[in-house]
Formats: structure tokens, sequence, C-alpha cells
């Protein structure tokens, strides 16, 4: 499932992420178990809210990684095409 973040169109980092849910644009959300807990909650809701699938994933590195960049990410939505 993290390899369609590599290939597809996405955005990364909460706001962004939280953005593209509440503009209806995500498809699914990527949300790292070691984020803050706060803000793992925050997305959570919001997803829930917009019918949204979201993943958790094991750690922010790896998510990072999936999404090609060289940091950690707490979260990551997929986007329309």
């Amino acid at each position: 499932m993290l390899s369609e973040l590599a290939d597809g169109k996405k955005v990364t980092g909460l706001k962004q992420t939280r953005r593209a849910v509440l503009d209806g644009s995500a498809v699914r959300v990527y949300i790292a178990e070691d984020a803050e807990m706060r803000l793992r909650r925050e997305l959570i809701d919001i997803c829930r809210a917009h019918d949204v699938p979201y993943v958790d994933i094991t750690s922010m590195e790896e998510l990072g990684q999936a999404c090609g960049i060289h940091i950690g990410a707490s979260s990551a939505a997929l986007l329309r095409q």
C-alpha cells in the first residue's frame, strides 16, 4: 500500500494532509504511529468525519521514505489523479 505513495500524487505533513481531506482531494491518508498523539487524534477524527480511509504506518521515518523525502513525515495523503 505504501508503494502507491511513491508513484502517485501526494502531499506530506499535517497541514497539507488536513487540507487535502477537508477539500475532498484525499483518497487515502497515512499516519505515522510515532507522530504526536494529539495530532494523530485530530487527523483521525477529520478522516472519519469526511469518510476518508486512513492507514497507520509504523514510523515517521518509514512514511517519509515511502514519500521519497529524506526526513520523517507525520502524515501523508494520496490525492485524486
